[in-house]
C-alpha cells in the first residue's frame, strides 16, 4: 500500500459528558432514560463500570458526534459496583465530565409500584419485594454517596419525573437554568423545590364566577391576579430575591434552581405569578423554564 493509500487517523473530539443514571428498581430509571433520549443523550443500559474508560476512548474517536452519554448502572453490576468510585474518579482525573443521578423512592411506594405491575424484584425473584428493596439499597449505597443529583420520585408522576429530567439536563445550554414551578398546596409541595413562595394571600379568582373555570394562562385570570397591588409588590420582592440568589448559586456552580410558587389549587394565582416572574427573569437574560404542575387537576 502506498503512502497515499494510508487511511487518515481518526478525528478525535472532546471527551463526552457522562451522566451515570442509577437508583432503586421501581424509582423511575426507565422513565428518566427516555426523557434523556429526548434531550439527545446516547443512552446505554447496564454497561459494566470497568468498561467506562474504553467507552470514553471510543466516543472521543467519533470526533465529537456523540457528546452526551447516559449510562444506566444498577444493582445488576454485582461486584463491579465496588469499583465504581475509583473508576469514576480516575475518569474525572483524565478530564471526563461525569455526573451521577440517583433516583430514590420510599419503600412503600416502590412496593406499591411492583404490586401494580406484578413484577418480581430483580434481586428477590423468589422472596418478598421488601427483601429485594433492602438488599438493593445496601448494594447501591456506594453510588448513593457519589450522587451529584438525588431525585426522590415518591410523589412524582411519570410526567413530573420527565419534567424534572428535562429541566436539569435539557438543552438550554451551559449555566444556571431557573424553573418557575406553579403548584397547588392541596397536592403537596414539589419535592424538587429549592425555594418555595406562597401566594395564597392574593385574592382568589376561583371565587369569581366568570373566572373560576379558567386558568392563570388566560388573560382574564392573569389580568385579575396581576392587577392587584399586593401582586405588584410581591413580584418586585420576588424579582429582587432572584437578583440576589442567582449570582450566588452560579458562584457555587449550581446548574439548576427550582423556584416553586404555590396557591391553593395550582390553577389561578400561582400560574399567573410564575409566568409573570418568568417573563421578568427572561428579560434580564436568565435561562428560564415555566412548568405548571397542577393546572389540569380538579
Amino acid at each position: 500500500m502506498s503512502t497515499n493509500d494510508t487511511p487518515p487517523p481518526p478525528r478525535l473530539g472532546p471527551p463526552p459528558k457522562i451522566l451515570v443514571v442509577t437508583g432503586l428498581s421501581g424509582a423511575g430509571k426507565s422513565t428518566a432514560v427516555r426523557a434523556l433520549e429526548d434531550e439527545g443523550f446516547f443512552c446505554i443500559d447496564n454497561l459494566p463500570v470497568p468498561f467506562l474508560h474504553r467507552l470514553v476512548e471510543l466516543l472521543a474517536r467519533s470526533g465529537g458526534d456523540i457528546d452526551r452519554v447516559a449510562l444506566v448502572v444498577d444493582a445488576r453490576e454485582g461486584r463491579f459496583l465496588e469499583e465504581a468510585p475509583e473508576v469514576i474518579a480516575e475518569a474525572r482525573r483524565m478530564g471526563t465530565e461525569i455526573e451521577v443521578l440517583f433516583l430514590d423512592s420510599q419503600d412503600d411506594v416502590i412496593l406499591r409500584r411492583f404490586s401494580e405491575t406484578r413484577r418480581r424484584h430483580p434481586l428477590a425473584p423468589d422472596r418478598p419485594v421488601l427483601d429485594g428493596i433492602a438488599e438493593e439499597r445496601t448494594r447501591l449505597l456506594v453510588l448513593r454517596r457519589l450522587a451529584d443529583h438525588v431525585v426522590d420520585t415518591s410523589r412524582l408522576t411519570v410526567h413530573e419525573l420527565r419534567a424534572v429530567v428535562h429541566t436539569r439536563f435539557g438543552k438550554l445550554g451551559e449555566g444556571l437554568v431557573v424553573t418557575l414551578l406553579s403548584f397547588g398546596f392541596r397536592y403537596g409541595i414539589p419535592p424538587q423545590s429549592d425555594v418555595v413562595l406562597d401566594v395564597r394571600f392574593l385574592a382568589n379568582p376561583y371565587f369569581v364566577d366568570e373566572l373560576k373555570g379558567h386558568t392563570g394562562l388566560e388573560s382574564p385570570v392573569s389580568h385579575y391576579v396581576l392587577a392587584q397591588p399586593e401582586t405588584t409588590e410581591f413580584l418586585a420582592h420576588a424579582e429582587g430575591l432572584c437578583g440576589f440568589l442567582l449570582p450566588h448559586y452560579r458562584r457555587e456552580g449550581k446548574s439548576y434552581l427550582t423556584l416553586a410558587i404555590g396557591c391553593t389549587g395550582g390553577k389561578h394565582r400561582s400560574v399567573s405569578v410564575a409566568h409573570e416572574l418568568a417573563r421578568r427573569l427572561e428579560a434580564r437574560g436568565e435561562r428560564v423554564r415555566a412548568w405548571d404542575r397542577d393546572i389540569d387537576k380538579e
